[in-house]
């Protein structure tokens, strides 16, 4: 067998596929090599069909010989377990799922498998992907690759970790919450969230397989995780929109620039409401020095007209009814039975969960306005900037903390306690307002864990935010191998 860098982008493998230097099946056994060696410390991929993939890159290579291949023919992925995946095991990290085998593929994964990608396996995620870390009573913890006692963050843990680690050529990951920035920061992956209705979440849990709905989900996006921001722009085309896999994709708009000479870029590096630790601080400074040296007009005091505080409580607020809505009505009554506890200018993680969760028609109205307010706010900024700086998380990877209240779990920044459910300040911004938002890696911290920054650009702009990732990429910051994870194989 040839030897293959599986820490090269995907676009380099394809690159590589094209002008036949390695098979699909070679590939795809090279793959498996590097499952077999660091997924029993990992535990990233928590199902198989070897003889299915087996058979895709068989039809791959036959395309690739014939001149018919497709967009991603032959590149080996999983996929975050968060998606049906037709004849694998999709559980979502749910004991009443774990046998769960659907007939059919979620609208996401059909575009992939329609497009070439030849599906190996899924990626761990927490129980209904409801935590910031990877663990579930079916397929247990998924560890991070640059240390194994951290979490690798979740809820796409598992899809950040395998893509880190060259297990996969890219994953197929969501955010509702952070769900798939907050992994690619703690392991230094690119993670995008995609504009609201970019990419069908049909097939996605959560929602529950018995009550989905054909329309996205009020804020739940699904998007790439790769190790190079042009694999973003490979994947983007295939994935975007509609929900029927035969039907072109959704036109993407062009990045408003390519180089970063003369890009307005809003450096919010810090705020009072969300408190960061100054190593994650330090990152998005760093990012915005590299794009300034290279002629990137910075503005550090540039914000949009909103109060970080109610664009957090009016995402908050939708968030947990999104959540609540997949939740066993016995467990969402019982949040919802607090709700009477807090007045409505509380504005703590547990006022917001159980005031969002009894969520009624004249507040999701209310909150609706409110939040059409924020999002003509964004766009009017984005009239005058390019893209927004600002940190992924308050923190870099931390370690394995599954108490069971995570209302009573705590977050060390810049040594001071945290509540756990600070992960969802930052991430609100670009949630809330539908807004296209990459994490992209930039440097490490003192303990060697990955840090990066959030690029937030205008709706339906993604490819900007991806361009800018380019940027940074260029100028040095970007993926780097984790130990133990060397890229020949």
């Amino acid at each position: 067998m040839p030897a293959i860098d599986l820490t090269a982008s995907a676009t380099d493998l394809r690159e590589a596929l094209l002008a036949r230097r390695f098979s699909a099946s070679d590939l795809l056994e090279a793959s498996f090599a590097r499952i077999d060696t660091l997924n029993p410390l990992l535990n990233a991929i928590i199902a198989q069909d070897r003889e299915a993939a087996r058979a895709m890159a068989a039809e791959s290579d036959r395309r690739l010989a014939d001149g018919t291949a497709r967009p991603l023919e032959g590149l080996p992925i999983t996929i975050k377990d968060a998606f049906d995946v037709a004849g694998l095991p999709s559980s979502g990290g749910l004991p009443a799922y774990k046998d769960r085998i659907p007939a059919d593929d979620a609208a996401a994964v059909a575009r992939l498998r329609a497009a070439g990608a030849v599906i190996l396996g899924k990626s761990n995620v927490p129980v209904f992907s409801g935590d910031f870390q990877s663990y579930n009573p079916v397929h247990g913890v998924t560890n991070n690759p640059w240390n194994a006692a951290f979490s690798p963050g979740g809820s796409s843990g598992g899809a950040a970790t395998a893509v880190a680690t060259g297990m996969s050529a890219f994953e197929l990951g969501s955010d509702l919450g952070g769900s798939a920035r907050w992994p690619a920061h703690a392991c230094g992956v690119y993670g995008l969230k995609t504009s609201w209705g970019l990419i069908s979440t049909w097939g996605h849990l959560p929602p529950p397989p018995e009550r989905r709905t054909p329309r996205n989900a009020d804020l739940l996006v699904a998007g790439p995780i790769t190790r190079a921001p042009e694999d973003l722009a490979l994947i983007l085309p295939v994935l975007a929109c509609p929900r029927d896999s035969r039907v072109a994709g959704a036109a993407l708009t062009a990045p408003r620039l390519e180089e970063p000479r003369g890009l307005r870029v809003a450096l919010w590096a810090d705020d009072a409401f969300a408190p960061t630790d100054r190593e994650v601080g330090a990152a998005v400074r760093r990012a915005a020095d590299l794009l300034a040296a290279q002629g990137a007009i910075i503005d550090e005091t540039a914000r949009p007209a909103i109060r970080f505080s109610e664009a957090f409580e009016v995402y908050a607020l939708l968030n947990h009814a999104v959540v609540a809505y997949g939740l066993p009505p016995k467990v969402r009554a019982r949040i919802q039975a607090m709700a009477s506890r807090f007045s409505t200018n509380d504005l703590s993680h547990q006022s917001l969960q159980a005031r969002g969760a009894r969520m009624t028609p004249g507040l999701y109205q209310q909150i609706s306005q409110r939040r059409m307010a924020l999002k003509r706010q964004w766009a009017r900024f984005f009239q005058s900037y390019d893209v927004v700086l600002c940190p992924p998380a308050p923190v870099a990877a931390i370690p394995h903390d599954h108490t069971p209240d995570i209302h009573a779990r705590r977050l060390a920044v810049n040594g001071e306690p945290r509540p756990y459910l600070d992960f969802l300040l930052w991430a609100s911004l670009a949630t809330g307002a539908d807004l296209p938002a990459l994490v992209a890696p930039i440097s490490q911290s003192d303990g060697g864990l990955p840090l990066g920054v959030q690029i937030i650009a205008a709706a339906g702009e993604d490819l900007t935010a991806v361009a800018v990732g380019g940027m940074l990429a260029r100028a040095g910051a970007g993926y780097r191998v984790p130990p133990g994870s060397t890229g020949q194989s």
